[in-house]
């Protein structure tokens, strides 16, 4: 939970490609123990670290907590209800990059994040602290509860089936929540003869989640303030909303995929859904298909999101918008009503 991972870091990487101009890069931020969240990055000059509890305080007033720095790591005193945002200044130019923990470092819960910090084509940025993902929230702590009101999310938009919202009850209290129902068979629903199985589920989203996707749009643009979204796993479904705000915000296909895949790292199956009775099992008709995943060893390692060849299920939804609508901003504009100034509006509110 609290461990670097090479692919993590290789993330922070590949999100400083195209703005050389800033020299302060791959900055990322995680948990080097419970109590303790490490910064780290890449600078050719002394770094400034200034510290806030806000994504978007003014650089005069944040705290500096360490000036000076030249060794590309630095060490904050951190509990787990608080959630620290940071500022790298390069002391040459003045040049200011916000970090902050990808992950939220729940006890109970599953792949919540931030997609705050990614890099546009444009050399902007996604800001930090306005849109989350995540998957299903049955069983957090009172703890882990109070450190996502701490966040102070206007809306929650789940993007689950009717049946894994009775199976699985967010835990989440207080945040105004939107679902649009449908069975879970008809995630399957639709796959052609010769068509592998995962295949045919990510071509048949974009038809699928049209609804969703127009609430989850219709809260961005209102901007009460940060959103979060979810299915079960916070993988396939969250992932394909994941790619179409990022794509819609200008991040890179290749950034768009590297985010996607972080959830092998992040999710933990077993806070996804809570033990199963009998009495649901025979209520519930996709409550079946969970049990028997719980009974199965392999259900609490998260699979890589790749077919056999080596492809990512989430490029078949998107070659599937490309092949009938032709583009995303395409996509966006036919099924939810995001047109051109409603783009223009999500930039302006999301990017930095």
């Amino acid at each position: 939970m609290f461990k670097t991972t090479a692919f993590s870091l290789s993330l922070s990487l590949l999100l400083a490609i195209g703005t050389a101009e800033a020299r302060v890069s791959g900055g990322m931020a995680d948990r080097a123990s419970p109590d303790r969240v490490r910064v780290t990055w890449t600078a050719s000059a002394p770094v400034d670290v200034y510290l806030a509890s806000t994504p978007d305080a003014p650089r005069d007033k944040m705290k500096l907590v360490s000036d000076d720095d030249r060794d590309g790591q630095f060490e904050w005193g951190a509990d787990l209800l608080s959630r620290p945002y940071f500022l790298l200044v390069d002391t040459r130019d003045g040049h200011g990059t916000r970090v902050a923990e990808r992950v939220l470092p729940l006890t109970q819960g599953s792949n919540f994040r931030d997609i705050g910090g990614y890099s546009t084509a444009d050399g902007r940025t996604v800001r930090w602290g306005q849109i989350y993902r995540s998957g299903a929230t049955p069983t957090l702590t009172d703890q882990d509860m109070e450190r996502i009101r701490n966040l102070k999310l206007a809306e929650m938009v789940d993007l689950r089936s009717s049946d894994e919202r009775v199976l699985a009850p967010t835990r989440i209290e207080g945040v105004p929540y939107s679902a649009v129902g449908y069975s879970m068979a008809a995630l399957s629903l639709g796959g052609k003869p010769g068509i592998p199985e995962m295949e045919a589920v990510y071509r048949g989203f974009p038809e699928l989640l049209v609804p969703q996707i127009r609430v989850l749009f219709a809260s961005l643009l209102r901007h009460d303030g940060p959103v979060v979204y979810n299915c079960s796993a916070g993988q396939d479904r969250t992932g394909f909303a994941t790619a179409l705000i990022l794509r819609a915000l200008g991040v890179p296909m290749e950034t768009v995929l590297a985010d996607y895949h972080l959830s092998t790292t992040y999710r933990r199956p077993e806070y996804e859904m809570p033990k199963l009775t009998p009495e649901l099992i025979a209520a519930n008709p996709g409550a079946a298909m969970y049990a028997q995943y719980q009974k199965d060893p392999k259900y609490l390692k998260p699979q890589p999101l790749k077919n056999a060849s080596g492809q990512s299920y989430l490029t078949f939804a998107l070659d599937e918008i490309d092949r009938r609508w032709g583009s995303v901003d395409a996509y966006l504009q036919a099924e939810a009503g995001v047109g051109p100034a409603e783009m223009a509006r999500l930039r302006k509110l999301y990017l930095e």
